[in-house]
């Protein structure tokens, strides 16, 4: 498939998605998170991808959403429309893929761009990375999950702060907060999301799918309800072929042949 915003192609077991609208420090427009949205649905049909990765490029991840397509908007429309929640193949997509969605940040990841790299599963950060939510700045306010992941992430207030005022976090500020999983010399971003993806990629597909189900049961329902699934799921996983070969492979001192099964 072409795409005009972004590039998307299959590495190995990993599906790419790279944000390219340089010009614009990738700022999220309706069109590319359509595109983003496509691709994913995309990798997450095709049988040969076990994992994908959203990136941007060393100046931004993305810069915020694209205030050229929101600035004529009003109330009504929005409203009817259920921005930015409306297109199937756009915001709903990255929040429903079941296949796990790496973020790989350098630079900017501010607005819409902070927004889209928390609704993926985790975020690998550059050490150049800056995540902020400064939609304050221009009269407005977070629409995408700003104000709920990220408190989520980090916790009331640092998250009241920087919704508040539009500070921005540098990578190690994000780390030390929970926001991101690692830093990464800038460097390496792209080689060590490849290799993360390509590791998840070679595991049980239906164990990931439980275990990322699972995970984000803990963040919408009480610990009792949140451990209750957990064994339920973990129960499950006993019906596949998967964990008998995965077992059988350990007590043999071999590594695994999963089958996806």
């Amino acid at each position: 498939m072409s795409y005009q915003n972004i590039i998307a192609e299959a590495r190995g077991a990993v599906g790419w998605i790279q944000l390219n609208r340089p010009e614009a420090l990738n700022a999220l427009s309706n069109a590319l998170v359509s595109e983003v949205g496509q691709a994913i649905e995309q990798f997450q049909a095709d049988d040969n991808i076990g994992a994908m990765v959203i990136t941007g490029n060393a100046k931004a991840f993305a810069a915020g959403a694209d205030i050229k397509d929101m600035e004529g908007q009003e109330f009504i429309d929005l409203f009817l429309a259920d921005f930015p929640y409306n297109r199937r193949d756009g915001w709903d997509s990255l929040n429903t893929a079941r296949k796990p969605i790496i973020a790989a940040v350098a630079g900017f990841a501010l607005g819409g761009g902070c927004e889209m790299a928390m609704a993926c599963d985790f975020i690998l950060a550059a050490d150049t990375a800056k995540f902020g939510q400064p939609e304050i700045n221009i009269g407005t306010m977070p629409g995408a999950g700003g104000t709920q992941r990220l408190t989520k992430a980090i916790g009331k207030a640092k998250a009241m702060e920087m919704c508040l005022t539009g500070r921005m976090m540098d990578a190690e500020e994000a780390e030390r907060a929970g926001l991101v999983s690692r830093i990464i010399p800038a460097d390496q971003l792209e080689e060590e999301a490849l290799k993360v993806a390509g590791k998840i990629a070679k595991l049980s597909r239906p164990t990931v799918y439980m275990i990322k189900e699972a995970v984000n049961v803990a963040f919408e329902t009480s610990l009792q309800e949140g451990l209750r699934f957990e064994r339920r799921a973990f129960a499950s996983t006993f019906a596949t072929a998967d964990q008998k070969e995965g077992m059988k492979a350990f007590v043999e001192k071999r590594k695994p042949e999963f089958k996806n099964r």
